[in-house]
Protein backbone atom coordinates (compact mmCIF):
# COMPACT_ATOMS: atom_id res chain seq x y z
CA UNK A 1 0.00 0.00 0.00
CA UNK A 2 1.39 3.24 -0.60
CA UNK A 3 1.93 5.54 1.79
CA UNK A 4 -1.00 8.15 2.51
CA UNK A 5 1.72 10.74 1.26
CA UNK A 6 1.31 10.39 -1.93
CA UNK A 7 -2.16 11.84 -2.62
CA UNK A 8 -1.02 14.34 -4.74
CA UNK A 9 -4.22 16.16 -4.42
CA UNK A 10 -3.83 17.10 -0.87
CA UNK A 11 -0.33 17.23 -0.29
CA UNK A 12 0.71 20.82 -1.04
CA UNK A 13 -2.27 22.11 1.09
CA UNK A 14 -1.75 20.08 3.79
CA UNK A 15 2.09 20.93 3.87
CA UNK A 16 0.89 24.56 4.19
CA UNK A 17 -1.86 23.74 6.87
CA UNK A 18 0.65 22.46 8.84
CA UNK A 19 3.01 25.24 8.97
CA UNK A 20 0.98 27.20 11.82
CA UNK A 21 2.15 28.54 15.12
CA UNK A 22 2.29 26.41 18.23
CA UNK A 23 -0.78 25.57 19.91
CA UNK A 24 -0.45 27.69 23.71
CA UNK A 25 0.76 24.97 26.07
CA UNK A 26 -1.61 22.62 28.02
CA UNK A 27 -1.75 24.32 31.15
CA UNK A 28 -2.02 22.81 34.71
CA UNK A 29 -5.80 23.76 35.42
CA UNK A 30 -6.83 21.79 32.22
CA UNK A 31 -4.56 18.67 33.59
CA UNK A 32 -6.72 18.89 36.83
CA UNK A 33 -9.85 19.63 35.14
CA UNK A 34 -9.73 16.01 32.59
CA UNK A 35 -8.50 14.35 36.17
CA UNK A 36 -11.39 15.87 37.91
CA UNK A 37 -13.69 14.85 35.61
CA UNK A 38 -12.69 11.46 35.33
CA UNK A 39 -12.58 10.89 39.45
CA UNK A 40 -16.08 12.96 39.35
CA UNK A 41 -18.10 11.69 36.40
CA UNK A 42 -16.26 9.16 33.87
CA UNK A 43 -15.28 6.26 36.55
CA UNK A 44 -18.21 5.03 37.16
CA UNK A 45 -18.87 5.53 33.38
CA UNK A 46 -15.97 3.36 32.37
CA UNK A 47 -16.90 0.64 35.21
CA UNK A 48 -20.51 0.67 33.18
CA UNK A 49 -18.90 0.37 29.98
CA UNK A 50 -16.84 -2.54 31.35
CA UNK A 51 -19.39 -4.63 33.11
CA UNK A 52 -21.41 -3.98 30.05
CA UNK A 53 -19.54 -5.13 26.59
CA UNK A 54 -21.35 -6.17 23.43
CA UNK A 55 -20.55 -7.77 20.83
CA UNK A 56 -19.89 -6.68 17.13
CA UNK A 57 -22.67 -4.64 15.28
CA UNK A 58 -25.01 -5.46 18.43
CA UNK A 59 -23.36 -2.84 20.74
CA UNK A 60 -26.89 -1.38 21.26
CA UNK A 61 -26.88 -0.31 24.97
CA UNK A 62 -23.34 0.85 24.32
CA UNK A 63 -24.65 2.97 21.62
CA UNK A 64 -27.76 4.27 23.46
CA UNK A 65 -25.66 5.28 26.36
CA UNK A 66 -22.77 7.38 23.95
CA UNK A 67 -25.70 8.58 22.62
CA UNK A 68 -26.88 10.17 25.47
CA UNK A 69 -23.93 11.53 26.77
CA UNK A 70 -22.36 12.57 23.68
CA UNK A 71 -26.44 14.67 23.41
CA UNK A 72 -25.51 16.25 27.11
CA UNK A 73 -22.82 17.48 26.37
CA UNK A 74 -24.48 19.74 24.15
CA UNK A 75 -23.72 17.69 20.39
CA UNK A 76 -25.91 17.20 17.55
CA UNK A 77 -26.57 13.35 17.30
CA UNK A 78 -27.44 10.82 14.95
CA UNK A 79 -27.33 7.23 15.88
CA UNK A 80 -27.80 4.00 13.69
CA UNK A 81 -24.86 4.96 10.70
CA UNK A 82 -23.65 1.92 9.87
CA UNK A 83 -25.57 0.07 11.81
CA UNK A 84 -25.18 1.07 15.60
CA UNK A 85 -22.77 3.67 14.48
CA UNK A 86 -23.17 6.70 16.27
CA UNK A 87 -21.96 10.27 15.34
CA UNK A 88 -22.06 12.99 17.18
CA UNK A 89 -21.13 16.90 16.16
CA UNK A 90 -19.92 19.90 17.73
CA UNK A 91 -19.61 23.30 15.78
CA UNK A 92 -17.46 26.44 17.13
CA UNK A 93 -17.28 28.79 14.09
CA UNK A 94 -15.35 28.80 11.25
CA UNK A 95 -12.64 25.93 11.59
CA UNK A 96 -11.21 22.78 9.90
CA UNK A 97 -13.49 19.88 10.37
CA UNK A 98 -11.99 17.51 12.63
CA UNK A 99 -12.46 13.43 12.73
CA UNK A 100 -12.34 12.01 16.55
CA UNK A 101 -13.35 8.27 16.18
CA UNK A 102 -13.66 5.45 19.05
CA UNK A 103 -14.51 2.28 18.49
CA UNK A 104 -17.46 0.89 21.18
CA UNK A 105 -17.45 -3.36 20.76
CA UNK A 106 -16.55 -5.70 23.22
CA UNK A 107 -15.08 -9.61 22.65
CA UNK A 108 -16.76 -12.93 22.42
CA UNK A 109 -14.21 -13.41 25.49
CA UNK A 110 -15.27 -15.16 29.33
CA UNK A 111 -13.47 -12.40 31.24
CA UNK A 112 -11.12 -13.88 33.86
CA UNK A 113 -9.28 -11.03 34.94
CA UNK A 114 -10.27 -11.06 39.11
CA UNK A 115 -11.05 -7.13 38.94
CA UNK A 116 -13.94 -6.25 40.85
CA UNK A 117 -15.86 -4.98 37.89
CA UNK A 118 -14.87 -7.49 35.62
CA UNK A 119 -17.76 -8.46 32.95
CA UNK A 120 -20.64 -11.10 32.99
CA UNK A 121 -22.28 -10.33 30.61
CA UNK A 122 -23.62 -13.14 28.06
CA UNK A 123 -25.04 -12.20 24.80
CA UNK A 124 -26.62 -13.67 21.58
CA UNK A 125 -24.37 -13.10 18.51
CA UNK A 126 -24.77 -12.59 15.02
CA UNK A 127 -24.58 -16.30 14.52
CA UNK A 128 -27.57 -17.64 16.83
CA UNK A 129 -24.80 -18.58 19.63
CA UNK A 130 -24.77 -17.51 23.17
CA UNK A 131 -21.47 -16.10 24.14
CA UNK A 132 -19.43 -14.97 26.79
CA UNK A 133 -18.56 -10.92 26.07
CA UNK A 134 -15.82 -8.82 27.50
CA UNK A 135 -14.02 -5.81 26.65
CA UNK A 136 -10.65 -7.47 25.90
CA UNK A 137 -8.84 -5.45 24.01
CA UNK A 138 -9.76 -1.56 25.80
CA UNK A 139 -12.46 -0.25 23.75
CA UNK A 140 -14.17 0.77 26.80
CA UNK A 141 -10.94 3.02 27.69
CA UNK A 142 -11.84 4.56 23.96
CA UNK A 143 -15.59 5.75 24.61
CA UNK A 144 -15.15 6.91 27.76
CA UNK A 145 -12.35 8.85 26.70
CA UNK A 146 -14.25 10.42 23.92
CA UNK A 147 -16.94 11.63 26.62
CA UNK A 148 -14.29 13.09 28.43
CA UNK A 149 -12.65 15.03 25.41
CA UNK A 150 -16.11 16.08 23.82
CA UNK A 151 -17.03 17.40 27.15
CA UNK A 152 -13.65 19.20 27.99
CA UNK A 153 -13.55 20.54 24.46
CA UNK A 154 -17.22 22.30 24.76
CA UNK A 155 -16.00 23.75 28.15
CA UNK A 156 -13.27 25.24 25.81
CA UNK A 157 -14.56 26.51 23.05
CA UNK A 158 -12.74 29.73 23.31
CA UNK A 159 -9.75 27.93 22.72
CA UNK A 160 -10.45 26.80 19.15
CA UNK A 161 -12.49 26.75 15.92
CA UNK A 162 -14.23 24.86 13.77
CA UNK A 163 -16.54 21.53 13.67
CA UNK A 164 -15.61 18.27 15.83
CA UNK A 165 -16.96 14.90 14.30
CA UNK A 166 -17.06 12.41 17.28
CA UNK A 167 -17.11 8.92 15.77
CA UNK A 168 -18.94 5.78 17.64
CA UNK A 169 -17.64 3.19 15.61
CA UNK A 170 -19.32 -0.31 15.79
CA UNK A 171 -17.75 -3.84 14.71
CA UNK A 172 -13.91 -2.72 14.86
CA UNK A 173 -13.06 -6.07 16.40
CA UNK A 174 -14.18 -8.23 13.03
CA UNK A 175 -12.80 -4.90 10.77
CA UNK A 176 -16.24 -4.53 9.59
CA UNK A 177 -17.22 -1.19 11.75
CA UNK A 178 -15.48 1.94 9.78
CA UNK A 179 -16.17 0.78 6.22
CA UNK A 180 -20.33 -0.38 7.35
CA UNK A 181 -20.23 3.53 8.43
CA UNK A 182 -18.67 4.78 5.12
CA UNK A 183 -20.35 2.84 3.19
CA UNK A 184 -23.83 4.55 5.09
CA UNK A 185 -22.78 8.38 3.70
CA UNK A 186 -20.79 9.12 6.47
CA UNK A 187 -18.74 11.96 4.58
CA UNK A 188 -21.32 12.58 2.36
CA UNK A 189 -23.78 13.06 5.16
CA UNK A 190 -21.98 14.89 7.67
CA UNK A 191 -19.02 16.34 5.86
CA UNK A 192 -15.20 15.12 4.76
CA UNK A 193 -13.01 15.51 7.43
CA UNK A 194 -10.04 17.81 7.04
CA UNK A 195 -7.83 15.41 10.02
CA UNK A 196 -8.67 12.28 11.53
CA UNK A 197 -8.01 11.67 14.69
CA UNK A 198 -7.91 8.21 17.11
CA UNK A 199 -6.17 6.21 19.91
CA UNK A 200 -5.91 3.04 20.84
CA UNK A 201 -4.87 2.28 25.25
CA UNK A 202 -1.88 -0.59 24.84
CA UNK A 203 -1.41 -2.96 27.44
CA UNK A 204 2.61 -3.47 26.87
CA UNK A 205 3.04 0.28 27.11
CA UNK A 206 3.48 1.87 30.23
CA UNK A 207 1.08 3.90 31.48
CA UNK A 208 1.88 7.80 31.03
CA UNK A 209 3.53 7.22 27.55
CA UNK A 210 2.28 8.06 23.98
CA UNK A 211 3.43 6.70 20.98
CA UNK A 212 2.36 7.09 17.33
CA UNK A 213 4.39 6.22 13.37
CA UNK A 214 4.76 8.57 11.03
CA UNK A 215 4.27 5.90 8.21
CA UNK A 216 2.65 2.36 9.03
CA UNK A 217 0.83 2.22 12.58
CA UNK A 218 -1.23 -1.38 12.03
CA UNK A 219 -0.90 -4.20 9.73
CA UNK A 220 -3.57 -5.51 7.16
CA UNK A 221 -5.84 -7.85 8.20
CA UNK A 222 -7.26 -10.50 6.49
CA UNK A 223 -10.30 -13.74 8.12
CA UNK A 224 -10.22 -16.82 5.25
CA UNK A 225 -12.12 -19.80 6.02
CA UNK A 226 -10.54 -23.08 4.53
CA UNK A 227 -13.30 -26.01 3.74
CA UNK A 228 -11.36 -29.47 3.31
CA UNK A 229 -14.24 -32.31 2.11
CA UNK A 230 -13.46 -35.83 3.16
CA UNK A 231 -15.54 -38.80 2.66
CA UNK A 232 -16.99 -40.20 5.23
CA UNK A 233 -15.64 -43.58 6.56
CA UNK A 234 -15.14 -45.72 9.26
CA UNK A 235 -12.43 -45.03 12.06
CA UNK A 236 -11.17 -48.96 11.31
CA UNK A 237 -11.15 -48.74 7.49
CA UNK A 238 -9.77 -45.03 6.32
CA UNK A 239 -8.61 -46.73 2.73
CA UNK A 240 -12.35 -46.69 2.10
CA UNK A 241 -12.91 -42.95 2.34
CA UNK A 242 -10.60 -39.60 2.21
CA UNK A 243 -9.64 -38.36 5.95
CA UNK A 244 -10.14 -34.24 5.89
CA UNK A 245 -8.64 -34.02 9.23
CA UNK A 246 -5.35 -35.82 8.16
CA UNK A 247 -5.77 -33.26 4.98
CA UNK A 248 -6.60 -30.18 6.96
CA UNK A 249 -3.70 -31.18 9.38
CA UNK A 250 -1.47 -31.00 6.72
CA UNK A 251 -2.67 -27.82 5.18
CA UNK A 252 -1.98 -26.45 8.62
CA UNK A 253 1.42 -27.13 8.85
CA UNK A 254 2.24 -26.33 5.19
CA UNK A 255 0.82 -22.68 5.71
CA UNK A 256 3.90 -22.30 7.91
CA UNK A 257 5.76 -22.27 5.24
CA UNK A 258 4.84 -19.21 3.91
CA UNK A 259 6.91 -17.00 5.90
CA UNK A 260 9.78 -19.12 5.72
CA UNK A 261 9.74 -19.78 2.38
CA UNK A 262 7.58 -18.18 0.24
CA UNK A 263 8.24 -14.32 1.34
CA UNK A 264 11.51 -12.83 1.81
CA UNK A 265 13.17 -12.94 5.49
CA UNK A 266 13.34 -9.39 5.73
CA UNK A 267 9.21 -8.80 5.10
CA UNK A 268 7.04 -9.41 8.08
CA UNK A 269 4.48 -11.82 7.52
CA UNK A 270 1.45 -13.76 10.20
CA UNK A 271 -0.10 -16.95 9.24
CA UNK A 272 -2.36 -18.10 11.92
CA UNK A 273 -5.13 -20.88 12.33
CA UNK A 274 -7.19 -20.04 14.89
CA UNK A 275 -9.53 -22.69 14.33
CA UNK A 276 -9.91 -25.75 13.26
CA UNK A 277 -13.36 -28.35 13.57
CA UNK A 278 -14.33 -31.43 12.13
CA UNK A 279 -15.76 -34.80 13.13
CA UNK A 280 -18.52 -35.65 15.90
CA UNK A 281 -17.12 -39.06 17.24
CA UNK A 282 -14.03 -41.26 17.86
CA UNK A 283 -14.63 -43.80 15.62
CA UNK A 284 -15.77 -41.95 12.26
CA UNK A 285 -14.05 -40.36 9.53
CA UNK A 286 -16.04 -37.13 8.92
CA UNK A 287 -16.79 -35.56 5.85
CA UNK A 288 -15.63 -32.19 6.16
CA UNK A 289 -12.91 -29.83 8.32
CA UNK A 290 -13.10 -26.04 8.79
CA UNK A 291 -10.10 -24.09 9.21
CA UNK A 292 -10.08 -20.23 10.14
CA UNK A 293 -7.17 -17.93 9.31
CA UNK A 294 -6.08 -14.89 9.96
CA UNK A 295 -3.27 -13.55 7.79
CA UNK A 296 -1.31 -10.50 8.26
CA UNK A 297 0.72 -7.96 6.41
CA UNK A 298 2.82 -4.56 5.95
CA UNK A 299 2.17 -3.86 2.76
CA UNK A 300 -0.52 -4.31 -0.17
CA UNK A 301 1.53 -6.63 -2.58
CA UNK A 302 2.87 -9.04 0.40
CA UNK A 303 -0.73 -9.21 1.82
CA UNK A 304 -2.20 -10.58 -1.99
CA UNK A 305 0.81 -12.65 -2.04
CA UNK A 306 -0.03 -14.46 0.91
CA UNK A 307 -3.96 -15.10 0.79
CA UNK A 308 -3.16 -16.23 -3.16
CA UNK A 309 -0.46 -18.79 -1.94
CA UNK A 310 -2.49 -20.12 0.99
CA UNK A 311 -5.12 -20.55 -2.07
CA UNK A 312 -2.74 -22.90 -3.66
CA UNK A 313 -1.35 -24.47 -1.08
CA UNK A 314 -4.79 -25.60 0.38
CA UNK A 315 -5.97 -26.55 -3.29
CA UNK A 316 -3.50 -28.58 -4.26
CA UNK A 317 -2.81 -30.74 -0.39
CA UNK A 318 -6.49 -31.76 -1.23
CA UNK A 319 -5.75 -32.67 -4.59
CA UNK A 320 -2.36 -34.58 -3.83
CA UNK A 321 -4.71 -36.84 -1.43
CA UNK A 322 -7.43 -37.58 -3.68
CA UNK A 323 -9.85 -35.45 -3.36
CA UNK A 324 -12.57 -35.44 -6.41
CA UNK A 325 -12.39 -32.60 -8.83
CA UNK A 326 -15.95 -32.13 -7.64
CA UNK A 327 -15.55 -31.40 -4.14
CA UNK A 328 -12.15 -29.40 -4.31
CA UNK A 329 -10.73 -27.56 -1.06
CA UNK A 330 -12.58 -24.28 -1.04
CA UNK A 331 -10.49 -20.83 0.63
CA UNK A 332 -13.38 -18.00 0.63
CA UNK A 333 -11.91 -14.34 1.90
CA UNK A 334 -13.88 -12.85 4.24
CA UNK A 335 -13.74 -9.65 6.04
CA UNK A 336 -10.34 -7.58 5.72
CA UNK A 337 -8.31 -4.31 6.39
CA UNK A 338 -5.50 -2.69 4.57
CA UNK A 339 -2.72 -1.33 6.05
CA UNK A 340 -3.36 1.75 8.63
CA UNK A 341 -0.50 4.19 7.86
CA UNK A 342 -0.43 7.62 9.56
CA UNK A 343 0.19 10.80 7.35
CA UNK A 344 3.70 11.62 7.77
CA UNK A 345 3.20 15.43 7.97
CA UNK A 346 0.67 14.97 10.22
CA UNK A 347 2.23 12.82 12.60
CA UNK A 348 5.66 14.93 12.81
CA UNK A 349 3.16 18.07 13.69
CA UNK A 350 1.24 16.00 16.69
CA UNK A 351 4.01 13.90 17.71
CA UNK A 352 5.36 17.62 18.33
CA UNK A 353 2.70 18.65 20.16
CA UNK A 354 2.62 15.11 21.90
CA UNK A 355 6.33 15.96 23.57
CA UNK A 356 5.38 19.44 23.85
CA UNK A 357 2.03 19.43 25.58
CA UNK A 358 1.88 16.04 27.90
CA UNK A 359 5.35 16.74 29.55
CA UNK A 360 8.81 15.64 29.30
CA UNK A 361 9.17 12.22 28.91
CA UNK A 362 5.52 11.39 28.23
CA UNK A 363 5.98 10.58 24.40
CA UNK A 364 8.07 7.75 23.12
CA UNK A 365 9.28 6.52 19.89
CA UNK A 366 7.07 4.25 17.98
CA UNK A 367 7.97 0.85 17.68
CA UNK A 368 5.81 -1.80 16.15
CA UNK A 369 5.45 -4.61 18.69
CA UNK A 370 3.08 -6.82 16.91
CA UNK A 371 0.81 -7.21 13.43
CA UNK A 372 -2.72 -6.02 14.81
CA UNK A 373 -4.78 -4.38 12.82
CA UNK A 374 -7.21 -1.59 12.50
CA UNK A 375 -10.17 -0.47 10.08
CA UNK A 376 -9.27 3.28 11.48
CA UNK A 377 -7.90 3.04 7.55
CA UNK A 378 -11.11 3.29 5.77
CA UNK A 379 -11.35 6.96 7.34
CA UNK A 380 -8.51 7.68 5.97
CA UNK A 381 -7.73 5.49 2.89
CA UNK A 382 -6.14 6.85 -0.34
CA UNK A 383 -9.39 7.25 -1.71
CA UNK A 384 -11.09 9.35 0.60
CA UNK A 385 -7.30 11.92 1.05
CA UNK A 386 -7.92 12.21 4.58
CA UNK A 387 -4.78 12.70 6.40
CA UNK A 388 -5.07 10.24 9.76
CA UNK A 389 -2.99 10.37 12.95
CA UNK A 390 -3.41 7.12 14.89
CA UNK A 391 -1.52 7.18 18.35
CA UNK A 392 -0.89 4.52 21.31
CA UNK A 393 -1.91 5.69 24.82
CA UNK A 394 -0.18 3.26 27.91
CA UNK A 395 -2.23 1.19 29.48
CA UNK A 396 -0.31 -0.61 32.12
CA UNK A 397 1.33 1.00 35.19
CA UNK A 398 5.33 1.30 35.61
CA UNK A 399 4.97 -1.00 38.48
CA UNK A 400 2.66 -4.02 37.22
CA UNK A 401 5.30 -3.93 34.71
CA UNK A 402 8.43 -4.26 36.75
CA UNK A 403 6.82 -6.37 38.46
CA UNK A 404 6.44 -8.74 35.34
CA UNK A 405 9.92 -8.11 34.39
CA UNK A 406 11.40 -9.27 37.87
CA UNK A 407 9.51 -12.59 37.77
CA UNK A 408 6.09 -12.04 38.46
CA UNK A 409 2.90 -12.73 36.88
CA UNK A 410 2.64 -11.83 33.26
CA UNK A 411 1.48 -8.65 31.34
CA UNK A 412 -1.82 -9.79 29.79
CA UNK A 413 -1.44 -9.03 25.66
CA UNK A 414 -4.83 -8.09 24.51
CA UNK A 415 -7.90 -10.50 23.61
CA UNK A 416 -6.81 -12.73 26.97
CA UNK A 417 -9.24 -13.38 29.16
CA UNK A 418 -6.64 -11.75 31.61
CA UNK A 419 -6.39 -8.59 30.10
CA UNK A 420 -6.55 -5.64 32.33
CA UNK A 421 -5.35 -1.69 31.93
CA UNK A 422 -5.24 1.18 34.51
CA UNK A 423 -8.50 3.25 33.48
CA UNK A 424 -7.85 6.06 35.02
CA UNK A 425 -4.23 6.90 33.90
CA UNK A 426 -5.50 5.58 29.94
CA UNK A 427 -8.56 7.70 29.98
CA UNK A 428 -6.92 10.81 31.53
CA UNK A 429 -3.92 10.58 29.44
CA UNK A 430 -5.90 9.85 26.06
CA UNK A 431 -8.26 12.58 26.78
CA UNK A 432 -5.20 14.80 27.22
CA UNK A 433 -3.69 14.01 24.38
CA UNK A 434 -6.64 14.27 22.08
CA UNK A 435 -7.94 17.63 23.69
CA UNK A 436 -3.72 18.79 22.79
CA UNK A 437 -4.36 17.82 18.91
CA UNK A 438 -7.35 19.50 18.24
CA UNK A 439 -6.21 22.65 20.35
CA UNK A 440 -3.11 22.55 17.86
CA UNK A 441 -5.14 21.82 14.74
CA UNK A 442 -8.59 23.90 14.86
CA UNK A 443 -6.56 27.12 16.60
CA UNK A 444 -8.85 30.12 17.39
CA UNK A 445 -7.24 32.65 15.58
Amino acid sequence: MRLLHTIAVSTLALCATLATTPALAEDAATVRAIEAEYDNYLAPLFVDFHENPELSFLENRTAAKMAAELKAAGLEVTTGVGKTGVVAMLKNGTGPLILLRADMDGLPVEEKSGLGYASKAKQIGEDGKEYNVMHACGHDVHITSMVGTARRLMAMKDKWKGTLMFIVQPAEEGVRGAKAMMADGLYERFGKPDYALAFHVAAELETGKVSASEGIQYSSSDSLDIIVPGIGTHGAAPHLGRDPVYIAAQVVTALQSIDSREIGPLTPVVVTVGSFHAGSKHNIISDEAKLQVTVRANDEATREQVIATIERIAVNIGKAHGLPDNRPVTVTRLSGTPVTNNNPALARRLNAVMQRELGEGTFEPFEQRNMGAEDFTYFVSEETGVPGYYFTVGGTTPERIAAAKAGGAPIAGHHSPLFQIAPRESVVLGTRAMVAAVLDLAQAK
